[in-house]
């Protein structure tokens, strides 16, 4: 090889040199800058708060990491704050809070905003996020157990803006995502499958390549659009799958099962093709592989379906091993129909005879089976599914009340021109069939399910009707009833399509499933029972998790094994002044109620009739509404069937006796308005539920309804959310105490939708328990030394039960006339008192005054050097011969007041005399 340089052209040396020169100017200009930023560094300023900002070190050995202040422009600024000791690399903050980094701390977000706290979110599919990988592989495998060469390199999860999409063809397309958890988290999607023959599945694998356990990995189809799904994580590496396939047949065979769409004449055939003017059959189309086996079955070497052995699950392409911890959730899921199960048949019911005719009614067609041509436009079309019987679990037999033994869930369509009929009917232990639920016209793509709540063998037959009318010829042909998938729970040696949690027990291989106690939720990690706390109760069958356990609502409490909430008849609300306790047991038992008159278009008369149970009974429903035309028919000493239907409320159609001539009435169509309660309470809205209170005018509004809220299970297709009914309990002295149940004057059946019932009860027994508050004190008068105090109710009496009123009582008391008398003589004897005690110090008075005036009259002679007196006072038995004289004549008061302040220094009193002679001595 020669030289690189010596077959250069002139013109490349020169590039040559130039690249040489390259790295000199580089390192000249670094040179230089950085002499620049020397001589420049005494000029830097100290960093703001605005030009750097914080970022954590990698964690180390121990968990530990430091904060540093990185510039947003490096060389800016200097002075940057010192590294501190940060958090430790496991915290974090609660969701609606963030770390500030300056303080480390965990703050809550500004308001318009929002945070995950330690998760991530991804609602942005412009591009597959960092983190996100995507593979497409062919599962289909030859006989050498070698990749097949179809290229499914694009065949892979494309984002399209809001969400990502799988793809649609026989290549498998997986989504991968993988997440380090420092603490046990969740992952949480939202998903579209609206099953078209694709299988999705989602799982979770440890760095072990391990899966998670979960109750399934096979996502269910979104019949109403998208749904929610949940996984626990658990700390450490998980790995995130979500793998969509479309066909998935594993065979050792050379070459695929294929299918063929093809085209024959409809039986029984009654044209000709030989005719002019005739049509041809088209030609049969191109050969496409066959589905894959339902759920729960694999295929065999000869294309045939079996199923699993019991211990091990299938979504339809090979049987798996249910791991340990976990058991198989035994039933049918039919998605495929590229044959009719085993257990299912189907065949033409005349619509004129009512006899059946040997042709298939209904064909299958891959992802679908939809109803054939028939022999007529009134023909029924017929198919049925047999189920031998149901084994539920432990915990859903043990309790008695919740009747739900399995249930039946299929999606169907129906295209009509005219007005069609589908009927869906139950038929138990060989029993003819009851139809459940019908629907008329053409009905777009849904799901409809039917709770099984009677442990016997049981048929569930679907039949579809064109037109009602017979005509010669088939003009509505093109009219047919599609069934997209059937899954029942709960079957007695179903198959499985997932296996689910199960509690353990200790046994001598190890350790084996067993069944909760009821009311027992099971521990995800240990696998160990635990009982539910008070007053909630067990939504689902087996549950995982304490979050299983949902709160009873308000005035209700859940009974022992945790199935349900009930109120015991007792109620008490407050409202600030007052507590009112309530006491409904004497309405415990079952009541019933028939409305108004109603006809048919033929004139039939008939009624709708209501039997309600309202509280009690530890939740046992009393109110059972009973369809009786089987037995009415039936001669006396046979036995028959009837379909009977018991709940705390419940309507059926009652025909009288004169209209079907029988003895009695005839009891049809049973209908269950409540299943469950929901709440107790005087406001008039729970749980989306209202009891508008216009419907029931109340002449006085002192005393608050009490209001009972219930919802059914059935859903049906006007009431999409179930039923639901509200019994508003009224006190009312002057109604019985068993109460009176009346309806909406408005609605007259109770109803005005359909779907929400409501009730007034009025007794006297609704009243509140009489409490202090309801009776007041009469005092009578005293009489004859007896004073009386006796107790009455307030008018209008709104109390019953509760406190007697108290016994009459008497006290001992004293008349007006005995105080009046009491009076006059005590202020007769103070009047006399005063009166003698007035003249007896008005005498001493004087005696004192004459007594002093002596004394003064000689004290003054002896100033005056005159003869002293032989005596200066009366002598004893003497009489008083000298007068004493006033200057002027004064009243007694001016008196005494005179005589307390004419008093001289020395002691004695000025008193003013007057002589014989008129002179004033002083």
């Amino acid at each position: 090889m020669a030289r690189a340089g010596s077959s250069l052209h002139p013109s490349a040396r020169d590039r040559e040199r130039i690249e040489r020169r390259i790295p000199l100017l580089l390192l000249l200009l670094l040179w230089a800058g950085a002499a620049f930023q020397v001589a420049q560094g005494t000029e830097l300023h100290a960093c703001k708060e605005s030009e750097y900002h914080y970022e954590y070190t990698a964690c180390d050995s121990l968990g530990s990491r430091w904060r540093v202040a990185v510039p947003h422009t490096p060389g800016l600024c200097t002075s940057l704050p010192d590294p501190v000791k940060g958090t430790e690399c496991s915290f974090s903050c609660k969701a609606g809070e963030f770390l500030d980094m300056k303080d480390q701390s965990c703050k809550p977000c500004a308001k318009g905003r929002y945070s995950l706290g330690t998760g991530i979110r991804f609602d942005e599919w412009d591009e597959l996020p960092h983190g996100f990988a995507t593979l497409a592989n062919n599962l289909e495998i030859d006989e050498d157990f070698t990749e097949t060469s179809e290229n499914c390199t694009s065949s892979t999860w494309v984002p399209l803006g809001d969400y990502i999409a799988s793809n649609t063809d026989e290549c498998t397309a997986t989504l991968i995502y993988a997440v380090n958890l420092k603490q046990s988290g969740t992952v949480s999607f939202e998903y579209l499958y609206p099953d078209t023959g694709i299988i999705f599945e989602f799982f979770v694998q440890n760095d072990q390549c391990q899966p998670n356990i979960e109750d399934s990995r096979w996502m269910k189809t979104t019949e109403r659009g998208w749904e929610y799904h949940s996984v626990e994580l658990n700390r450490g590496n998980n790995v995130l799958y979500w793998r969509t396939t479309a066909f998935s047949v594993w065979s050792k065979v050379r070459k695929p099962v294929l299918t063929q769409l093809m085209y024959k004449w409809a039986e029984p055939k009654t044209c000709s093709e030989d005719l002019k003017g005739a049509v041809k059959l088209p030609a049969s189309g191109m050969k496409t592989r066959c589905p894959p086996c339902n759920p729960g079955f694999f295929k065999t070497n000869t294309s045939t379906c079996e199923p699993c052995p019991y211990g091990s699950f299938s979504n339809g392409s090979g049987c798996v091993s249910c791991p340990a911890g976990t058991e198989p959730a035994l039933g049918f899921e039919y998605k495929w129909w590229n044959t009719l199960p085993a257990n299912m048949e189907t065949t033409v019911l005349s619509g004129i005879n009512f006899e059946y005719k040997g042709m298939a009614g209904w064909e299958v067609s891959g992802d679908h089976i939809y109803t054939a041509a028939g022999a007529s436009d009134n023909d029924f079309m017929i198919l049925t599914l047999i189920v031998p019987g149901f084994s539920p679990p432990h915990s859903v037999m043990a309790d008695t009340e919740n009747k739900e033994i399995a249930r039946i869930t299929f999606v169907f369509e129906t295209v009509c021109s005219v007005n069609c009929e589908l009927y869906f009917m139950v038929g138990m232990n060989s029993r003819t069939n009851t139809p459940v639920e019908t629907w008329k016209g053409p009905k777009g793509k849904q799901s409809y399910t039917y709770i099984i709540e009677k442990n016997s063998s049981m048929s569930f037959t679907w039949a579809f009707q064109r037109t009602t009318s017979h005509e010669t010829g088939r003009k509505y042909t093109n009219d047919v009833a599609k069934l997209y998938s059937i899954n029942v729970t709960n079957v007695m040696d179903g198959v499985a399509s997932y296996c689910r949690l199960c509690a353990l027990e200790a046994s001598d291989s190890g350790s084996s499933c067993t069944s909760c106690p009821a009311g027992y939720y099971i521990n995800r990690k240990s696998g160990a029972c635990h009982s539910c706390p008070a007053n909630t109760f067990l939504r689902a069958h087996q549950p995982y998790g304490v979050q299983a356990c949902v709160p009873c609502g308000p005035g209700t409490q859940s009974n022992k094994i945790h199935s349900l909430c009930f109120n015991n008849c007792t109620f008490s609300v407050s409202n600030g002044a007052r507590t009112f306790n309530y006491d409904f047991s004497a309405l415990a038992n079952p009541i019933s109620l028939s409305g108004g008159p109603s006809f048919t278009s033929k004139g039939l008369k008939y009624f709708h009739h209501f039997i309600l149970s309202l509280c009690g009974n530890q939740g046992k429903k009393l109110a059972s509404c009973t369809d009786n035309v089987t037995d009415i028919r039936i001669p006396e000493g046979e036995s028959g069937f009837s379909k009977s239907i018991t709940s705390y409320a419940c309507q059926a159609v009652i025909i009288p006796s004169e209209v079907t001539g029988y003895k009695s009435g005839v009891s049809s169509q049973p209908v269950s308005l409540a299943d469950r309660l929901i709440g107790v309470t005087t406001n008039m809205n729970l749980d989306g539920i209202t009891s508008p209170l216009e419907l029931f005018p109340s002449e006085t509004l002192r005393m608050p309804d009490v209001i009972f809220f219930y919802r059914s299970n059935e859903v049906t297709q006007s009431c999409t959310s179930g039923r639901s009914t509200t019994v508003r309990v009224r006190c009312n002295p002057l109604k019985p105490a068993s109460g009176s149940l009346s309806l909406p004057v408005k609605c007259s059946d109770g109803t005005c939708d359909g779907c929400n019932f409501h009730f007034l009860l009025e007794s006297v027994t609704a009243c509140p328990l009489c409490s202090s508050s309801d009776y007041h004190a009469i005092i009578s008068s005293c009489v004859a030394g007896i004073q009386r105090t006796t107790y009455v109710w307030r008018e209008p009496k709104l109390c019953t039960g509760g406190i007697s009123l108290p016994d009459q009582s008497v006290t001992i008391c004293k008349t007006m006339d005995f105080w009046l008398k009491v009076g006059i003589s005590a202020g007769t004897c103070a009047a006399i008192l005063l009166t003698v005690m007035t003249c007896y110090f008005w005498k001493k008075n004087q005696k004192l005054e004459y007594k002093y005036s002596k004394l003064v009259m000689n004290a003054t002679l002896k100033d005056c050097d005159l003869p002293a007196a032989d005596s200066c006072a009366i002598m004893e038995g003497e009489d008083v011969e000298d007068d004493l004289i006033f200057t002027s004549k004064k009243s007694l008061f001016g008196k005494i007041k005179s005589f307390t302040s004419k008093r001289t220094p020395d002691g004695f009193d000025s008193v003013p005399l007057k002589t014989s002679s008129g002179d004033m001595d002083m």
